[in-house]
């Protein structure tokens, strides 16, 4: 009991200045002003009815964007093109992102429009505490967190929906710092699965990813970063950690802190200078903060063959009707 006492308070005193809304507060101090232009610029912003999802759309369609903003629920996302005040304009986009039918049927239907982005936000996430199979069979957090963001990609570039200098943003967490890649313990539907394990692997996950992307396609123009918001006073944190919001909702940041790095990175485009870092409070951090997560990961090219494994042939199911 003393041990989970003292690492509970370690653990706080480390982090809390920097996650928190104190640690947004005082960086803030040293930005310089940006003025934000995104007009002309079309979106695509998953997760996009609450949270920092919202903050998103809401910041960046207050900019001039057009936001196609990607949630379950078609109401929120009214409430969300409701509260925009600039000069741009939120097309709601109704789609369960935990279902690989239903992103390529998002895709076939934007497809048929003729859009073409010029920023993608993957923002969309869940934790489970319980192991959850989707319709396709596959574990619900994995599915939504990490495996449908890379179709989602992969599909934008196949089918050339990505404009020549466009930028894709995966939102990931701090949660990813307490895991190395693991891929074996991924999709885990078994009784071994445990939420924040299988939390941290997939935002782990997307921080890979995001390397992979980089290496592959950055060449091209286009632009990859991975981020984390810090700790934020959203639904899901209210939800899905009760304990941890209760001790600190005092200092938990607001979901436009979270955004702020999301509609800064698309704005100034910053050079990065490592092939594999995470972009909190806008500047270039360390992937790692533990040495143990150093070693024994899994490369970019070995998860994404992983994910291509986990795609389901919707030819042969029967899914693409």
């Amino acid at each position: 009991m003393a041990t989970t006492f003292k690492k509970f308070i370690s653990f706080y005193a480390r982090f809390t200045p920097s996650y928190s809304g104190i640690g947004y507060r005082s960086r803030k101090l040293f930005w310089k002003s940006d003025k934000r232009d995104f007009q002309g610029q079309s979106w695509l912003v998953t997760g996009g009815s609450d949270g920092i999802g919202r903050a998103t759309v809401v910041g960046a369609a207050d900019a001039g964007a057009t936001v196609h903003a990607v949630a379950k629920g078609e109401e929120k996302l009214l409430g969300a093109a409701s509260a925009v005040t600039g000069h741009g304009r939120v097309v709601p986009e109704t789609a369960d992102l935990s279902l690989q039918i239903e992103v390529l049927r998002l895709l076939d239907s934007l497809q048929a429009r003729g859009c073409v982005f010029d920023v993608v936000v993957n923002n969309v996430g869940i934790m489970r505490h319980k192991p959850s199979a989707t319709g396709e069979g596959l574990e619900l957090s994995f599915a939504t967190s990490l495996l449908n963001h890379y179709l989602l990609v992969r599909e934008l570039l196949n089918r050339k929906m990505l404009s020549d200098k466009s930028v894709v943003i995966e939102v990931s967490s701090g949660g990813m710092y307490n895991h190395s890649l693991v891929l074996r313990e991924m999709n885990n539907l078994s009784d071994s699965f445990e939420a924040k394990r299988a939390y941290g692997l997939n935002k782990r996950g997307q921080v890979r990813l995001t390397a992979y992307w980089r290496e592959h396609f950055g060449q091209s123009g286009k632009s990859f970063y991975v981020m984390h918001p810090g700790w934020c006073d959203t639904a899901a944190v209210q939800r899905d950690m009760p304990t941890f919001r209760k001790t600190l909702r005092h200092v938990l940041r607001s979901s436009e802190m979270g955004a702020d790095t999301i509609l800064w990175l698309a704005s100034q485009r910053p050079e990065q200078k490592n092939p594999e870092s995470i972009w909190f409070d806008r500047a270039e951090r360390d992937v790692h903060i533990y040495p143990r997560t150093r070693s024994g990961n899994d490369s970019g090219e070995a998860l994404v063959e992983f994910l291509d494994r986990h795609l389901l042939d919707l030819n042969r199911a029967g899914l693409n009707t």
